[in-house]
């Protein structure tokens, strides 16, 4: 297709957005293992009787997991687009730039299409 033809082959080199897409799955992971391991040894720490603590445990837990996730989640999608913008550009990319110093007469609907009439 003629929109998809690159202007340049221009990359600019990999940088920190590289480092956190490698390291994105492994953050979710510990994410979602470290609070379940935090409300397995409230339950083995407290026992079966305080019920109030493990419950507040149980809610800290996961808010903790949801927190984290969303923050590397945000992250990887900054990441991601990063990495897109640094690729090379495209002829879709182009853009026309009216370079007129005088705004066109009123009357003129030639000059600018987009004018509402």
């Amino acid at each position: 297709m003629k929109y998809l033809r690159k202007i340049n082959e221009n990359r600019a080199p990999p940088g920190l957005e590289r480092l956190l897409l490698r390291i994105a799955p492994l953050a979710a992971l510990l994410c979602v293992v470290l609070p379940a391991v935090m409300i397995f040894a409230a339950r083995a720490w407290f026992g079966a009787d305080a019920v109030k603590t493990i419950s507040r445990v149980d809610i800290a837990a996961i808010a903790v997991c949801i927190t984290g996730l969303t923050i590397v989640f945000t992250v990887a999608i900054g990441a991601v687009i990063v990495f897109i913008m640094k690729g090379p550009g495209y002829v879709a990319d182009a853009y026309e730039v009216n370079d007129a110093y005088v705004p066109a007469p009123v009357g003129d609907a030639k000059q600018d299409p987009h004018r509402n009439r």
